[in-house]
């Protein structure tokens, strides 16, 4: 069973890259109908606004709630944390997949993306972050796992078959958050 990568819009076709070099096979989803057969999907960063209005007519919402509920599992990373998360500021729609609040370029604009290590411990060492008009996550929920930090804050976290980064794993040469989903969707990652 293939892995997908939401490509309607941000850099899909980086997350994509890493995905076929720890081995897997890669569906470019650009419809709902793409999510049959799938075993896990990554929600790409790029603006979440835009990602909603390609989303706008479809019934995506539904498909990838569905696509969740019999067992697939799902990486959204910056706008696609952003699209999984319960509360979102300032408010849009979101699927609420996942327990927590976000807040949405809350790290300013472009001109502020930065990188920062990160303390990564449930993944056995620091990691990269690349921010880019990042969100931040201002609410966690008590089932959800924390699996990087950046000065104390959540960057990283699990719910389950969830996976969700305020920072663009993608980018930094570090295929670890991308292993993490092929485990959870094998059914192989550690319960979270």
């Amino acid at each position: 069973m293939a892995v997908g990568v939401l490509a309607l819009q941000g850099d899909f076709a980086a997350h994509a890259a890493v995905l076929r070099r720890l081995g897997e096979s890669v569906l470019e989803v650009r419809s709902w109908t793409d999510l049959a057969g799938l075993r896990a999907l990554v929600l790409p960063g790029g603006e979440s606004t835009a990602l909603l209005r390609l989303m706008d007519g479809g019934p995506w919402f539904d498909a990838l709630r569905a696509f969740h509920g019999g067992g697939g599992g799902l990486l959204g990373t910056c706008a696609g944390a952003i699209l999984l998360a319960r509360d979102v500021d300032p408010a849009q729609p979101s699927l609420g997949l996942l327990d927590v609040s976000i807040s949405r370029n809350a790290y300013g604009r472009q001109v502020d993306s930065f990188e920062a290590e990160l303390d990564a411990s449930a993944l056995d060492d620091p990691l990269l972050g690349v921010f880019i008009r990042a969100p931040r996550f201002t609410a966690i929920g008590p089932q959800v796992h924390v699996l990087a930090r950046r000065g104390g804050e959540p960057v990283l976290v699990r719910q389950r078959r969830v996976l969700a980064a305020t920072f663009h794993p993608e980018i930094a040469g570090d295929d670890r958050v991308h292993r993490m989903l092929i485990e959870i969707s094998a059914g192989t990652a550690p319960a979270g």
